[in-house]
């Protein structure tokens, strides 16, 4: 465990997320805060990979997942942001602080620099494995990550394509993959968390149990914290009944029937 650059891996991500303070402070446009979050974690996970420790084999299967799943996901949601699209979870965390929205909005941004290390720490472990690659766990682990990013690519594209309808602004999506899950993107990104373990668990490391806390931690942010219930507050004011009828017939979270087929 390289103690000196995972020290100065989070310094790093303390400061790309005061960055991110300084960008919505100054432009007002929140959604730029989880852009420079994903591009942050990607490039902090790719600076670790590369100086992990683990077979080269391994090292270069991990930066190519977490390459691709950074700028996918840096990319898309930059494009909504520079589309003029506001994140209704951030504009209402500022409307509440208040004259105290610049203060809590940096600490804020600075707890999710150390949920980003948490991530960052379950990728270096898993790139630290110095088992050889691959292992029936490895390419169970790496299917699990390409079928996340596809389900998530497929879900945002999906949305994407419902909110260029008129009927988008009194409507709520239930094309595709929304159709067995109220926010399919937050599963697949939670999915593509719980490759991790997987992909460390062969190593002979003590840290190796590290890699759990990545999947746990998205897990609690997703479900219980800054994903689900602040956006689902937000479409409960903006389309009401029609929302709560979606809530009765699909899960929040895991796909699953609809109640009206099941």
């Amino acid at each position: 465990m390289n103690y000196t650059l995972l020290i100065f891996i989070a310094l790093g991500l303390c400061l790309a997320m005061t960055a991110a303070w300084a960008i919505q402070r100054k432009t007002g446009a929140s959604g730029w805060i989880d852009a420079i979050w994903s591009l942050s974690v990607g490039v902090a996970a790719l600076i670790a990979i590369i100086f992990s420790e683990g077979t080269f084999e391994r090292r270069v299967a991990a930066f190519v997942i977490v390459a691709i799943w950074s700028l996918r996901l840096a990319s898309h949601i930059g494009a909504r942001t520079k589309g003029g699209g506001e994140d209704p979870r951030y504009a209402k965390l500022v409307e509440e602080w208040g004259t105290k929205a610049s203060r809590r909005l940096f600490q804020f941004l600075q707890i999710q620099a150390f949920a980003a290390f948490i991530l960052v720490l379950a990728v270096y472990v898993a790139a630290s494995n110095a088992a050889d690659f691959p292992t029936a766990l490895d390419i169970a682990g790496i299917l699990i990550a390409a079928i996340a990013l596809g389900g998530e690519a497929i879900s945002d594209r999906q949305l994407a394509h419902f909110r260029k309808k008129p009927e988008a602004k009194t409507e709520v999506c239930e094309e595709g993959l929304w159709r067995y899950s109220r926010h399919p993107n937050y599963f697949f990104e939670w999915l593509f968390w719980c490759a991790w373990p997987l992909l460390a668990l062969t190593g002979s490391s003590p840290w190796s149990w590290a890699a759990f806390l990545a999947p746990a931690l998205m897990y609690w942010l997703l479900v219980h914290a800054s994903g689900i219930p602040p956006l689902e507050e937000h479409m409960l004011r903006s389309r009401g009944e029609k929302f709560r009828a979606l809530q009765r017939r699909v899960n929040a979270f895991f796909p699953g029937p609809r109640k009206e087929e099941a």
